[in-house]
């Protein structure tokens, strides 16, 4: 019962198995149990080989992404133990891993051929999330399952497979679960197919007349300001999220209508069914690692590695951030934890160790409820007391007060949870209706971030309360009889003897320390991205063929179309008729808010209709005048310094606005083009009230810019972008460089979404 120990052939070539290695498949590498799967085959067996299936992803091959993991903290202590330091060490340890380590190309969606010689498989490959689509769970970890057993029986090997599930694979239950297959009904192949087959439903479904125009409403809500173009793809993208949410709600209710708590594991327990019936029921030797909540490392690589958040970790860091008063858990109800490098050696044991076992004593669940059991009112007293010794800070840096928790009931916090996920959604629809100020934005951005959050947390209270209130005690009398059968040199680096365990010690010594560090990271790349998006914007780069567009209103002057008619009427028209025409544009105000929220160029219409009468000669003489210097001086001082700031760079100034020409013929000096809306005149040069070109917002900005960047050899990637309506967003997204100035609340949500810099004027 030790290694495969056959003497390695010094004279075999670098790059692939020795004679004598034993040489396993490792499927799901990159992931968090895969990688310590991986590591420790590598620092502490001495004749293994792996051939990694590693798909490619985007311009990385299969063998450039394996390669990365080198970069992490896992293969650390693989590097020490190899003697690697400094660029000479890398060089080391690529070698080492180069001699050890080879890839199989390919996803496990679509299997490629096994060829090379085979004596064991690791399958720790799945999607590990909760609540993914039902198509999606299925073709992962039932469709992914049985194509490697197909290409494992084409291949014709008859190589050891280690099946690692999970311990909650036998769905909803109370008290004892013992080891051993599962008794189900469920036909795995019929679920398969039905899952499959449930997209092309909702797809269907999706796409029935009463359902789009659903989807038009809330992107004309949302989006109409930004064109027609910008409203059919909201819609779309909405429908498409309709369809992954009617997805997720299949495959939740499919789960729990047949005993599951999630889609997760009852795809985890088809997939089982796949391994017996492909593989074990043919005569091949297959064993079942079912480990339960699989958290941070006690002893390797190191105490506390963990490799980004799992289960637990959201709702604890949420508790350590005050957002979580309470929690719908049944306060003695057993929490199964286990640490990582526990399930690894039990997974390495069976790989590299000589012991064989068949039928239900192949089944090892990796667990601690029997033999340690946590309460989850202890673990929550343990997080409470590294919180209250270890607070985190909020925003301001003050230190947070973690609260007690009184283990309501769970329709009771829900409520909790939905009133204020509802009251936050009331309060950002009415922000919605208020004037554009850096006070309503703040609001806007507070609201979103809280609405979000609570939808979050909602969201994992409903996923994880079945783990927090379960009844059920995971039996591991077959990990234990497997542990009492290795040999004691091999324990020595793998035990995985769980009652040796503290829990208290574990979660406030490696467990919260890990994940603590692990959000602090997060919150300083956050914040490093926000600095980065505020800082100033650096030195200008000369480049002659680099565009600088500016729209007028709200972003070049302070006023708009409105206040531009008005100053019109106060310079050609007598006092006394001023209350008479203040009075109808009052009056006309409402309607114009309303043409401004639904489509930018019927306020333009709206506004320019009133234009009706005048003579385009009269104003242009206007212009020259003190109308005119009144313009000239409401630019806004940051908006000159940009201009000129561009026109210092060589970058083409160009000034494109719904506002009149002659109204904006003042501002031709500062811009190199200006494109302004034109009113149809009479044959007397008498403005007929009509545009005589519709106006270029929004979309038609953008096909605009793009034809006049072609005609001018302009390079559209390298140039700049300044506007301040939703209705900008269009055009804003062609440059490379898109600026919000004061934005209305639609571009303030896309500027965020898109990392776009705002600024205020």
């Amino acid at each position: 019962m030790s290694n495969s120990s056959t003497s390695a052939d010094p004279s075999a070539p670098t790059g692939g198995p020795r004679q004598g290695d034993r040489r396993i498949l490792l499927t799901g590498v990159t992931g968090f149990l895969g990688q310590a799967v991986l590591r420790s085959l590598l620092e502490t067996t001495e004749h293994t080989h792996v051939t990694a299936v590693v798909r490619p992803k985007g311009s990385l091959s299969g063998r450039k992404r394996l390669e990365q993991l080198l970069r992490k903290p896992v293969f650390s202590s693989w590097a020490d133990a190899l003697g690697a330091e400094g660029q000479d060490g890398k060089a080391v340890v690529k070698e080492a891993f180069d001699a050890r380590v080879d890839v199989l190309e390919g996803d496990l969606t679509d299997m490629p051929a096994i060829e090379e010689p085979i004596d064991v498989v690791i399958h720790s490959a799945s999607s590990v999330s909760f609540d993914p689509p039902i198509d999606e769970a299925f073709r992962t970890n039932v469709g992914g399952a049985r194509n490697l057993y197909e290409a494992l029986l084409a291949s014709g090997q008859d190589p050891h497979v280690i099946h690692v599930s999970t311990a909650y694979v036998g769905g909803i239950a109370k008290g004892l679960r013992q080891e051993g297959s599962l008794q189900t009904d469920v036909d795995w192949r019929a679920e398969y197919q039905a899952a499959l087959e449930a997209r092309d439903r909702v797809e269907a479904e999706s796409r029935r007349p009463e359902t789009l125009r659903s989807q038009i409403r809330g992107a004309k809500l949302r989006d109409g300001r930004m064109g027609p173009k910008a409203v059919a793809a909201a819609s779309e993208e909405a429908r498409r999220a309709w369809v992954d949410e009617r997805l997720v709600d299949f495959g939740r209710t499919r789960a729990q209508s047949v005993g599951w708590t999630d889609i997760y594991t009852f795809t985890k327990a088809m997939a089982e069914q796949v391994a017996e019936e492909l593989w074990a029921d043919a005569g091949h030797r297959v064993s079942f690692v079912r480990p339960s909540i699989i958290e941070s490392a006690v002893r390797k690589p190191f105490p506390g590695w963990i490799d980004g958040y799992k289960v637990a970790d959201p709702l604890i860091m949420a508790y350590g951030r005050g957002a979580l008063p309470e929690f719908p858990g049944l306060a003695d109800s057993i929490l199964d934890i286990i640490p990582v490098d526990y399930v690894v050696n039990v997974i390495v044991a069976l790989a590299t160790q000589d012991v064989s076992r068949r039928g239900d004593e192949a089944y090892f669940q990796v667990v601690s409820g029997a033999s340690n059991p946590l309460p989850f009112h202890e673990m929550f007293t343990a997080v409470r007391e590294y919180f209250v010794e270890h607070p985190l800070q909020d925003d301001k840096g003050r230190p947070i007060a973690v609260p007690e928790w009184t283990f309501p009931a769970v329709e009771m916090v829900e409520q909790r949870f939905r009133a204020k996920e509802l009251a936050a959604k009331a309060g950002s629809a009415a922000v919605a209706f208020l004037p554009a100020t850096r006070r309503t934005r703040e609001w806007t951005s507070g609201l979103h971030k809280a609405t979000s959050g609570l939808t979050t947390l909602r969201m994992y209270i409903e996923l994880y309360r079945q783990y927090t209130k379960t009844e059920m005690v995971f039996d591991d009398a077959n990990t234990r009889a497997l542990r009492q059968e290795l040999p004691a040199d091999f324990l020595e680096g793998h035990d995985f003897d769980v009652t040796g365990l503290t829990w208290r010690d574990y979660f406030q010594q490696q467990h919260l320390p890990a994940v603590t560090d692990l959000t602090k990271a997060y919150s300083r790349a956050k914040s490093a991205q926000r600095k980065r998006a505020s800082r100033p914007a650096p030195e200008l780069t000369h480049d002659t063929n680099a565009l600088a567009v500016f729209d007028l209103d709200g972003t070049v002057l302070a006023t708009n179309i409105v206040q531009q008619y008005f100053a019109v009427v106060r310079a050609t028209r007598p006092r006394r008729v001023w209350p008479a025409e203040i009075g109808s544009l009052l009056a006309a105000v409402p309607g114009y808010l309303r043409a401004e929220q639904r489509d930018r160029s019927e306020l333009i219409r709206l506004v320019n209709r009133r234009y009706k009468g005048y003579r385009g000669e009269e104003l242009r003489s206007l212009m020259q005048g003190e109308a005119g210097r009144r313009i000239r001086a409401s630019i806004r001082p940051e908006a000159l310094e940009v201009i000129e700031r561009h026109r210092a760079a060589g970058h083409r100034t160009v000034l494109v606005s719904g506002a009149l020409d002659v109204l904006v013929e003042p501002l031709a000096d500062l811009f190199d083009e200006v494109v302004a809306t034109h009113m149809d005149e009479d044959e007397t040069g008498v403005m007929t009230g009509y545009l005589a070109t519709p106006p270029l917002v929004d979309e038609a900005r953008a096909n605009w810019l793009r034809k006049y960047a072609l005609a001018h050899g302009a390079d559209l990637p390298a140039s700049y972008g300044y506007g301040d309506s939703h209705a900008d967003a269009s055009w804003l997204d062609l440059v490379g460089t898109p600026t919000a100035i004061s934005p209305d609340l639609g571009l303030y949500a896309v500027a965020k979404k898109k990392r776009w810099q705002i600024l205020e004027w």
